[in-house]
């Protein structure tokens, strides 16, 4: 029978605190070898050290304690395999977001970005393959990424080229609230079958002052802030979706500074 340690002695050997480790057993994650009936003391097999320093190390990355459970009761190493992908992909979602807010920081303290022309255009209904899907501020750059990459997998798979570029629709509360129902969508002259989340729908048509926003994504809120001023100053704005179409998409790899975007604020119709 192998030797047990203390708990004292088993947090100097995984380098987890007195305090981690009984949350972790509070939690189920990680129960001691063997409790003292009497005192309550936690003793620990030496064996459990490479567990504890698992599940440190997912905690270092920020993996959440229900999916570090989920890796450690996987029943197969394809199962354990896949819930970390997952995790590992959304930290490159997070770092992603992260450089792209740096970068945007930057720009804002090197001075005020020049004013891009702002044009009133009538944008027609078109159809589209489509996903809807209730997301926040925060989950919106990694949802759309994913979602536009099915879309676009869709399209290729059944033969067919997309009729223009991909877009997405932004209600008005998910401003306001920091969560609501977007849509994205990609414009299809002909739609392949249609399953699980992607539907055959018909973007409405719109009156919009229109700007084209270059360069990342992340900076976007900086043109938004100078469409949103334009249309105050005349008077014009309605209530609607604000939307916007990728001429680069936001999703392809590659310098994000190439990136454009066209930003679409809902107006009454103007030949101004």
């Amino acid at each position: 029978m192998s030797v047990l340690v203390p708990i004292g002695d088993f947090s100097r050997m995984t380098h987890l605190s007195i305090k981690a480790l009984r949350y972790y057993h509070d939690q189920g994650l990680l129960e001691p070898a063997e409790i003292d009936l009497v005192t309550g003391y936690r003793f620990y097999d030496p064996r459990q050290v490479p567990v504890a320093q698992v599940i440190r190390r997912f905690r270092d990355l920020g993996m959440p304690l229900d999916q570090v459970k989920a890796v450690l009761q996987a029943p197969d190493v394809e199962a354990r395999n896949k819930e970390i992908a997952a995790h590992l992909t959304a930290m490159e979602h997070k770092l992603a977001e992260m450089q792209m807010s740096v970068a945007s920081l930057r720009s804002l303290l090197e001075g005020p970005p020049v004013r891009p022309s702002v044009e009133f255009r009538s944008i027609s209904a078109t159809r589209a393959l489509a996903v809807r899907g209730t997301v926040t501020v925060e989950q919106s750059w990694a949802w759309g990424t994913e979602v536009f990459e099915e879309l676009y997998g869709r399209i290729a798979n059944a033969g067919l080229s997309p009729a223009g570029p991909g877009g997405a629709l932004f209600p008005a509360e998910f401003f306001q609230l920091e969560e609501a129902e977007l849509t994205a969508f990609v414009p299809v002259n002909s739609s392949p079958r249609v399953d699980g989340r992607v539907e055959s729908l018909t973007i409405p048509g719109a009156e919009a002052a229109v700007m084209l926003h270059a360069g990342p994504v992340g900076d976007a809120d900086q043109t938004y802030g100078v469409l949103g001023t334009v249309v105050a100053e005349r008077a014009i704005g309605v209530e609607g979706p604000i939307r916007e179409y990728y001429l680069v998409p936001f999703s392809e790899p590659g310098d994000p500074a190439r990136h454009r975007t066209e930003i679409c604020w809902p107006v009454f119709h103007t030949a101004a």
